[in-house]
């Protein structure tokens, strides 16, 4: 089959790198435009672009692969079919019919629960203790056509950002490959979504990472490590915005002020919340990179009966 790939971001990457050494013929790879980053505010390439360039792929990045030039480009491959991954555009009628064997989406949760942006942050962010990786064909309506394939992992306390974002890489990318080896068997029958039960993983705001220390110490527990380490859970000490990372419940019968901190050792803070406390190891002042809390309060950055207060949101 000739297939046509479209995605953007790190995720995607690794998915279309699958693909091709797993020698399926991708003719073609679309992207989103490069966007200016850092310092200097030059253009970067997308991952996706880049995984491209390596492998001599024709990498198309128009402002719209639903008309005009990038639709035009697209027909021009003769796709079979259509993957997708964290591509970041809706694709319109024109697109989706164009191939003969459809257009299908690789996205990380488990259908109908957590379409849109961010299926992974939200997950944690909302104490699931499962997601995974769901395969689907695309219509029109976002995230919404029937499924062919899903695959599960667990949620566990120890995971953060990080680590489930890496597991669901793996996942998704063996996925995508059955899925494809095994096209005929996974098409022939697809489930269709339950749109009543469908939840919506909305784009991350910087407003999302704040922690708000009045909750009780599972739902302050879950906000760290689904930001964790990008960009990171923020509150307020000393009028300044900090980041905490690597966090665990601790103490469900403890209170005290929320956001004091009780105590500091060499495993860590114990904080205070609405209800219980939790344990954060590392903490980012600004313009810093993230050290361990006993060393900040080694070196005086920080110490036990400081607390840490809730930002205002617009700050």
């Amino acid at each position: 089959m000739r297939i046509v790939f479209m995605g953007t971001p790190d995720f995607a990457a690794s998915h279309l790198e699958g693909l091709i050494k797993n020698n399926f013929n991708v003719v073609g790879v679309f992207s989103q435009p490069d966007k200016p980053k850092g310092r200097g505010k030059k253009l970067q390439p997308t991952p996706v672009k880049k995984v491209a360039e390596k492998y001599n792929i024709p990498i198309f990045q128009p402002k719209s692969v639903n008309k005009g030039k990038g639709f035009e480009a697209l027909k021009s491959l003769k796709p079979d079919i259509i993957i997708t991954v964290a591509f970041g555009k809706i694709l319109k009628s024109n697109v989706i019919e164009l191939p003969e064997y459809g257009c299908w989406n690789v996205h990380a949760s488990l259908l109908p629960k957590y379409r849109g942006a961010a299926p992974i942050q939200r997950a944690i962010e909302n104490g699931e203790t499962k997601t995974g990786i769901t395969i689907f064909k695309i219509v029109e309506a976002l995230d919404a056509g029937p499924i062919a394939l899903m695959r599960e992992i667990p949620i566990l306390l120890e995971d953060n950002l990080e680590s489930v974002y890496e597991k669901l890489e793996k996942l998704g990318i063996d996925a995508l490959i059955d899925f494809l080896n095994n096209f005929e068997n996974y098409t022939q029958n697809l489930t269709p979504q339950n749109d009543a039960e469908a939840t919506y993983a909305h784009k991350i705001t910087n407003e999302d990472t704040y922690i708000n220390w009045y909750e009780n110490n599972m739902i302050v527990f879950n906000k760290i490590r689904a930001y964790d380490p990008i960009p990171g859970a923020k509150t307020l000490f000393n009028d300044e915005i900090i980041k905490l990372f690597n966090v665990l419940p601790h103490n469900n019968n403890k209170n005290d002020l929320p956001g004091k901190i009780l105590n500091i050792d060499k495993n860590g803070a114990e904080i205070a919340t609405g209800s219980g406390t939790i344990y954060v190891k590392k903490i980012q002042f600004p313009g810093k990179k993230p050290i361990n809390f006993y060393d900040a309060y080694n070196g005086r950055k920080i110490n036990i009966g400081d607390t840490l207060k809730n930002i205002t949101k617009g700050e």
